[in-house]
């Protein structure tokens, strides 16, 4: 009888320190796949910066045509909208929503640096360029700003507005047509993260 009862004892034993170990298991199972906790994500696609710094081959000038480089701007984070002089309504619309972003970052706006590179040698409306007063201009070759910057399958980079990092790498590239106030977390979470710039 008494060795029943060890052997008993001896089982439940057992199955406590067998439950013990598993205990981990069964919690990290229950919690991925039955609570499925939110993970964070960035509305903005992220891009490998090591693979796109400013390239040399970019060759920017100023809108009058004298020397004028984008790394000029490194040490902050730079805003970039790419695309031709003949501004529509989409570019419009992208140059505002950069304005405004920049505007909504209350104090950390001066870490911010909007710049258009415009992709052809035509004439710029002094109207626009009054309206986006503060935005950095510069001209760049088409064919340099194509092989630099990566687009979404079925888009071009004049689509897209795009963070480069205060160390002048190209960082992060936000949809086409894309909800200002999706990227004004993203750039808010870049902004709180970053030690530089």
């Amino acid at each position: 009888m008494e060795k029943n009862d060890q052997q008993r004892k001896g089982r439940w034993k057992l199955f406590a320190v067998i439950a013990i170990c598993a205990s981990p298991l069964i919690a990290s199972y229950l919690s991925y796949y039955v609570i499925k906790p939110e993970g964070r994500t960035n509305y903005g696609a992220l891009i490998d910066p090591r693979a796109h710094p400013i390239p040399p081959a970019l060759a920017t000038v100023s809108i009058d045509g004298k020397p004028a480089a984008l790394n000029d701007y490194k040490g902050k984070w730079i805003m970039l909208q790419v695309g031709e002089a003949d501004c529509q309504d989409p570019c419009r619309k992208r140059l505002h929503d950069m304005r405004q972003l920049r505007l909504a970052q209350g104090k950390d706006m001066d870490r911010i640096e909007r710049v258009w590179l415009v992709t052809d040698d035509k004439p710029l409306e002094t109207v626009l360029m009054r309206e986006y007063d503060g935005m950095r201009m510069l001209r760049a070759k088409p064919e340099a700003v194509q092989a630099w910057l990566p687009a979404e399958t079925g888009t071009l980079p004049a689509d897209h507005i795009y963070m480069i990092d205060p160390l002048g790498n190209l960082m992060m590239r936000f949809p086409k047509d894309a909800d200002p106030n999706k990227m004004k977390k993203d750039i808010s979470k870049l902004l709180k993260a970053s030690r530089i710039g």
